[in-house]
């Protein structure tokens, strides 16, 4: 359950601090004293979007945050485990220029992990979700939470997903056979342009520059070059010359010069070290070699800008280049076998239908057999909330689909809410029969029956009772109390009967202080409850008979 919620700076909310209770618990408030900023921000702590709008006018951040205790031992709460007083910390902050933090018992998580973990701790029906009652797909959820097909509809996207690959696959294959000869004649020249630059690696480019320059720079090369050779030689002034006769030298100074063998071994690696950079200097820098320089840097600047061109079309590099002409082979490969890839796609799309289809009749059983239930269930449910003569089903009929898929993402079903609120007329869809009140009568009845399947431990209701009052206002406020038998329910109600038959009462209040407006929330006993329910009663003035008729109330249940 929700043990508490504090809220900073958020709306009319300063500094509010709430104490939640097992069981029922209504909030009421006059019209504007913050109820809706309190139920907005329990949407926070279920991963709703935040707004900068949101935060107290004058201030830079607001801060919203709730425990949960009572968690149980359960692998599905192993991602956000309780801290050592078993419970569970949400806390989201968020600030006048967009930047938010959310975390959960200190541990930062995304809100994309929250809004995956918050159904496990609260489930919010709002006014407007009535207005999902519309929608198909929404529909089928909600009869799938009821039915608990968790794991047989991942069991089935995981096949209706795989079917969709392969049919993308055949679509792409298709239009390439259409444009087979256009394709073929371009990725032909597109192998074979690259291939007439004999490229192996970015080492050739390399290569390239290194001879390039040395041709540009032919007489300097040369001239360089021997200058080298006559520095280092083994001739006599030359380097490794010297170092001969060093090596020598020291040889015949053993006597005097401490490890002169390890000296004369020193000098002599020193001068084969020399001979080595002699030839190979030698080896780069010749010219010699070189016949017709200008043919040759012709040769070596076209073949670099060939190069340069296939770097713009193919890639930056040469391996860029190459992995081009590798993919080009592979797609004219396949346009090449294009028929018999066809086939093969054709043969792989019915077997992998067939799976698909196994778990789309799976589904379409589960639901089916759900749906009487649910059906039973609804009608019961309705008639307890003053709507006797009502008849309630859900029709689970198969998908109309004007492409002609047989499947859909949530399977080969169409599902519809159908009611008759009245003998005599016949079932329609929910959505453009029901009145309002006969709306919220409908949504409790659902999320009740849904929540006891496979809901959340605490269940927010904003003014889920409006469009009703009177006797029927109880039924739904009795319903509410036998829910809070099982689960945390939590209500924001303008009902003097929810009010009366609540376990406990919350008022949301707001007040000046300092000139400006604030909210304060604090729970409600004996004489203050029985004026705060005359007060829903009676409106401006409140009379000595709402007062009694309030009280009346409150003893009627136990209160």
């Amino acid at each position: 359950m929700i043990k508490c919620l504090y809220i900073k700076n958020v709306a009319v909310a300063k500094d509010v601090e709430i104490d939640f209770y097992p069981g029922f618990t209504a909030i009421t408030g006059e019209t504007g004293s913050g109820k809706t900023v309190m139920v907005d921000t329990l949407g926070l702590i279920a991963g709703s979007k935040s707004s900068r709008e949101m935060i107290r006018s004058g201030e830079k951040t607001a801060l919203v945050s709730a425990v949960f205790s009572g968690i149980p031992d359960s692998p599905e709460y192993e991602d956000f485990s309780s801290d050592e007083n078993g419970d569970i910390i949400v806390s989201r902050s968020f600030t006048s220029d967009s930047r938010s933090s959310l975390k959960v018992n200190g541990k930062p998580v995304s809100i994309s992990e929250l809004k995956r973990f918050a159904p496990r701790l609260l489930g919010i029906s709002s006014q407007s979700e009535k207005e999902y009652l519309n929608d198909r797909k929404t529909l089928t959820g909600v009869l799938d939470s009821y039915a608990g097909n968790g794991e047989l509809l991942s069991s089935f996207t995981e096949q209706y997903d795989a079917l969709c690959a392969l049919k993308e696959q055949l679509a792409t294959l298709n239009e390439s056979m259409r444009e087979k000869g256009m394709l073929t004649d371009i990725l032909t020249y597109q192998i074979k342009e690259i291939d007439s630059a004999k490229l192996s690696s970015d080492e050739d480019v390399e290569k390239l520059l290194r001879l390039r320059d040395k041709i540009k720079n032919f007489e300097k090369v040369a001239k360089y070059q021997k200058l080298v050779s006559r520095a280092l030689s083994n001739e006599e002034g030359g380097a490794s010359y010297l170092v001969d006769r060093a090596s020598a030298a020291v040889s015949k100074l053993s006597g005097v010069v401490g490890e002169s063998d390890d000296i004369v071994a020193r000098l002599t690696e020193i001068r084969f070290e020399l001979l080595d950079i002699s030839e190979r200097v030698r080896q780069e820098a010749d010219v010699d070699e070189i016949e017709d320089p200008e043919k040759q840097l012709n040769i070596i600047e076209s073949r670099l800008s060939h190069i340069e061109k296939l770097k713009k079309k193919y890639g930056a590099t040469v391996g860029e280049i190459l992995k081009f002409r590798d993919d080009a082979a592979s797609r004219l490969s396949s346009i090449e076998e294009g028929d018999e890839a066809i086939k093969s796609l054709e043969k792989q799309i019915r077997e992998q239908t067939e799976k698909t289809a196994v778990l789309a009749g799976e589904l379409t059983t589960a639901r089916k057999d759900a749906a009487e239930r649910l059906g039973r269930e609804m009608t019961e449910s309705l008639k307890q909330l003053d709507m006797p003569k009502v008849r309630f089903t859900v029709a689970v009929n198969p998908l109309k689909s004007s492409d002609g898929n047989r499947f859909s993402p949530t399977g080969a079903d169409e599902v519809d809410f159908l009611i008759a609120t009245n003998p005599g007329e016949p079932l329609q869809p929910i959505s453009t029969v029901a009145s309002g009140g006969e709306m919220s009568r409908v949504l409790l009845a659902l999320k009740c029956s849904v929540n006891d399947r496979n809901g959340a431990p605490t269940m927010i209701f904003d003014e889920i009772d409006s469009g009703v009052s009177g006797g029927t206002a109880e039924r739904i406020g009795l319903m509410m109390r036998e829910l809070s038998k099982r689960v945390q329910v939590i209500c924001v109600t303008h009902s003097p009967q929810l009010a009366s038959i609540a376990d406990h009462h919350l008022l949301i209040k707001k007040s000046e202080v300092d000139g400006r407006s604030e909210s304060t929330v604090r729970e409600l006993s004996g004489k203050e409850r029985t004026d705060e329910i005359a007060r829903i009663i009676g409106g401006i003035k409140v009379t000595e008979k709402q007062i009694a008729a309030a009280g009346e109330m409150l003893l009627r249940h136990g209160k």
